[in-house]
């Protein structure tokens, strides 16, 4: 009877609440479902629930039927995806890598905070506040929230620098740390000038014309612009930067919604650069607002393109910020190039799995080792605007010339390699090792890069490493294939860690296929323009 009594008396309440919630909230609208399933779970479900965690997967949960590219994140992805494209973050102003559980000073930001106090590339960061980070399995996002803070905010830094025996302490104060966007700017080649634009952040468009400006004082009459790799950012920004190079009127790109009117952007005509010759440069990982770049100069006929397929993204994405510092990117728009192609690659709703694979089945297609084996629908095509050539839509933007991805040269043996970390671990003991007699040896980037070969000792320690988790070649032939391609890498890593990005890419790019096969082409083009002049004079 009391069992009777107490089943009947649960009924009532929650026949009670739900009324109470009905009356509340009213309506027969999706959202007051929505509304009312949420109340009715905080209120009424038998065990206790986190309410913020319960309205979060229920976001995630109806953005994951839509297209692969709306999303959610929460407060602290959003800072960390946010970051890298604001152009600056607030922090001590270090380049560091894990090595064995333990923060190593790759290289301190130039005039930074911890460079001002004498911290050095090489250095162990082993406490923060009296907290021990080294050795403690500690998370890679933990420690990096540790160390960054406030502008003018105090950290105490515990560290372990080789060949002094007792740790040292240093107080830094946080402050600004430019992020840049901007990889590398260099003359490749007489004449010949190579910028690598990693992503379209804030300030990316001035940090491209200081880095034309230098390259013209120093002779650039062509421009090789690098796209590999290049996931996109702020589509304003890519537009600032095409705007250099178009006339006046000329379509740069424009946006269509469902419920977005449609928008043009296009170039107003006073652009430094609109009789530049240019070369670009994109693969398999180009993608949005590389995309938006790359379309724009090919369907003009401005610049050739040389690489490899882009990724195919076609969808605008707009951020709405939540009160807690979350956000939401929902897809609102299409963009299209200016002869109307949209590059978007096909995806059904909800289903991402296949989505994110696209690359891998590339390869196994055949896709990125043999142009003839893309295929594009004739609904697809469309022509350039002035010297009418064939383009298609629907799948990312095809190079005028195709180059294509050499995996004899990068075999699977190197690919497992790099997966596990080995490549990077070794080359970093190898420097940490060897900094200062590096430095002494070799006292500017050109005297390295000239002379320096890559020890025998180091390739040992990477087999062997490889060998302990089971890393192997297939045989002999695998093993002397990798050895040109690893060893090149290892140059550039160490050349990294010792100078930086710039040089990296100086070192790099003389194996890359993309880059030489840009470079050669417009070599070739400089040889038929002088001989041309020679013949006139």
């Amino acid at each position: 009877m009391k069992r009777k009594t107490l089943t009947a008396l649960c009924l009532l309440i929650t026949m009670q609440g739900m009324a109470q919630i009905h009356l509340n909230l009213g309506g027969n609208s999706p959202l007051r479902k929505l509304q009312m399933a949420e109340v009715a779970i905080n209120n009424l479900y038998v065990d206790s629930v986190d309410e913020e965690r319960l309205v979060e997967d229920a976001i995630r949960g109806m953005l994951e039927k839509l297209d692969p590219h709306s999303n959610y994140t929460d407060a602290k992805e959003t800072k960390a995806m946010n970051e890298p494209l604001q152009g600056d973050f607030e922090g001590i102003g270090v380049q560091f890598n894990m090595v064995e559980d333990t923060l190593l000073v790759v290289q301190p930001t130039v005039n930074g905070p911890s460079e001002k106090v004498g911290i050095q590339a090489g250095d162990r960061i082993v406490m923060v506040n009296d907290t021990l980070i080294a050795g403690v399995k500690m998370a890679r996002t933990e420690i990096m929230k540790r160390l960054r803070g406030k502008k003018g905010t105090m950290v105490k830094l515990g560290i372990v620098r080789r060949g002094v025996t007792e740790p040292l302490t240093f107080m830094v104060k946080r402050d600004k740390i430019p992020v840049h966007s901007i990889n590398a700017s260099y003359m490749i080649r007489p004449r010949i000038g190579y910028i690598r634009i990693e992503s379209f952040g804030a300030k990316t468009y001035d940090e491209f014309m200081g880095a034309v400006d230098s390259l013209r004082a120093q002779g650039m009459e062509h421009l090789i612009l690098d796209l590999q790799d290049n996931g996109g950012g702020y589509l304003e920004s890519a537009v600032r930067v095409m705007n250099e190079f178009l006339e006046d009127g000329d379509m740069i790109v424009y946006t269509e919604g469902r419920k977005v009117r449609h928008n043009e952007y296009r170039a107003h005509g006073r652009g430094k650069l609109r009789s530049l010759p240019v070369t670009v440069l994109i693969d398999e990982y180009s993608a949005s607002a590389a995309e938006i770049i790359t379309g724009a100069f090919q369907d003009h006929d401005r610049g050739t393109v040389v690489g490899r397929r882009s990724f195919g993204k076609g969808l605008v994405q707009r951020p709405l910020d939540l009160p807690d510092g979350s956000m939401i990117r929902l897809t609102i728009a299409h963009y299209y190039t200016p002869s109307g192609r949209c590059i978007q690659k096909p995806y059904k709703k909800g289903e991402k799995a296949d989505y994110q694979k696209d690359i891998e089945n590339r390869l196994k297609r055949g896709e990125l080792t043999n142009r003839d084996s893309i295929h594009f629908a004739d609904s697809l095509r469309f022509e350039t605007l002035r010297l009418h050539r064939t383009v298609y839509g629907g799948g990312g933007i095809m190079p005028d010339e195709f180059v294509p991805l050499d995996t004899l040269k990068y075999t699977k043996f190197h690919r497992q390699l790099m997966v596990k970390n080995i490549v990077i671990n070794q080359s970093l003991k190898y420097i940490d090792r060897h900094r200062k007699e590096l430095k002494k040896r070799y006292k500017t980037f050109d005297d390295f890069n000239a002379t320096f070969t890559v020890p025998t000792s180091l390739l040992d320690d990477i087999m062997a490493e490889g060998d302990k988790q089971d890393v192997r070649p297939k045989d002999d032939e695998e093993r002397l294939r990798t050895l040109p391609y690893l060893t090149h890498q290892l140059k550039a890593l160490i050349v990294r860690d010792l100078w930086g990005m710039n040089e990296y890419f100086k070192v790099w790019n003389e194996q890359s296929d993309i880059v030489k096969k840009a470079v050669s082409l417009l070599e070739s083009k400089e040889l038929i323009s002088d001989k041309q002049k020679a013949l006139r004079e």
